[in-house]
């Protein structure tokens, strides 16, 4: 049942064995477990989310450049440089480090030059959607095109375009979208963010990822105007909110592939079912948890946001509430 298991603790890869041994390589400094991983991975979907996660530990080392020097001509490599050079360029902006330009233009230039390499690929375009949202003054042509909906902004949606036509409704190349809208908003709550996700959700065909996006955009709407108050809390509860928890649950989860399910969304869609107070629903949500939690959203509920404690304390006691229900 949902109210039972052990205590939970964040784990990159998820449920994915093999994706968890290759980072145990990675990070002493080996790449011969990520190629055979890549090698094997079948399906631009697991094939974004591992070159993700691999990207994500190895921004920090020098795996990759190991990797191309000994084999220049792998695509792969070729691949997993730019997304080592996204995530350092994206980890220097938050950092407000004095070489982001300079990082930013380099990984610009791998994404390209990874389009090239491997034409089908979806994953450098989402790099290059990633990076759209360091042009905080939109001076690229690229990141001014005209939306598809005229009640949407200008933005990279060339850029998105192309990634759809490698993989139609690949999840991260949305994620990236929805990152440039609210880098690039004028106010606290971006009704463009917004439109973007429910437009999204409401077209997506069933059992694709992209019907959570209005959860990410409500947690992040909460974090936004202050959260953790009785007022907005009550906003969980609103008919739009369950009803977005509802169509997700729906549409999503009981019509997807359980093998392909990130845990991220899992964990989105149990902490909207549980806000809900649609507690037989939220239970199965988080028995297809397990124990592989992530901490947003929890933190946005935690006393001090942040704090990964307390994150797990809010968990713990959703599952447990969610679970008491007959």
């Amino acid at each position: 049942m949902a109210r039972e298991g052990a205590r939970p603790a964040y784990d990159p890869a998820g449920p994915d064995d093999a994706l968890r041994s290759a980072l145990q390589e990675l990070r002493t400094g080996r790449w011969l477990a990520m190629r055979t991983l890549l090698e094997d991975t079948a399906g631009w979907a697991a094939w974004t989310r591992r070159t993700q996660v691999l990207a994500t530990a190895a921004a920090g080392t020098d795996v990759v450049r190991a990797w191309l020097a000994e084999e220049p001509h792998s695509v792969p490599a070729v691949v997993m440089r730019a997304r080592v050079g996204v995530e350092r360029a994206l980890r220097a902006r938050r950092e407000g480090h004095r070489r982001t330009h300079e990082l930013w233009i380099e990984a610009w230039d791998m994404s390209q030059e990874a389009a090239r390499s491997a034409p089908p690929d979806p994953v450098p375009w989402v790099c290059l959607l990633a990076l759209a949202q360091l042009d905080r003054r939109r001076l690229w042509d690229e990141h001014r095109v005209a939306a598809p909906e005229p009640t949407l902004p200008p933005g990279p949606w060339g850029l998105l375009a192309e990634a759809d036509k490698r993989d139609p409704g690949n999840r991260e190349a949305h994620h990236r979208m929805l990152q440039f809208l609210y880098a690039h908003a004028a106010s606290p709550r971006p009704a463009e963010a917004e439109g973007f996700a429910q437009l999204v959700g409401q077209t997506a065909p069933p059992g694709s990822a992209l019907h959570l996006l209005p959860l990410y955009v409500r947690v992040e709407r909460y974090r936004r105007e202050g959260g953790r108050d009785t007022a907005l809390d009550l906003f969980w509860v609103a008919e739009d909110a369950t009803r977005e928890a509802l169509r997700a649950y729906e549409a999503w989860f009981e019509r997807s592939d359980p093998a392909e399910r990130s845990p991220l969304d899992l964990n989105h869609l149990a902490h909207a079912l549980w806000g809900a107070q649609r507690f037989p629903q939220a239970a199965r949500v988080f028995d297809a948890i397990g124990p592989y939690y992530t901490p947003v959203p929890w933190t946005g509920r935690a006393g001090r946001p942040g704090e990964p404690a307390e994150a797990v304390e809010v968990f713990l006691r959703a599952r447990a509430r969610s679970g008491a229900t007959p």
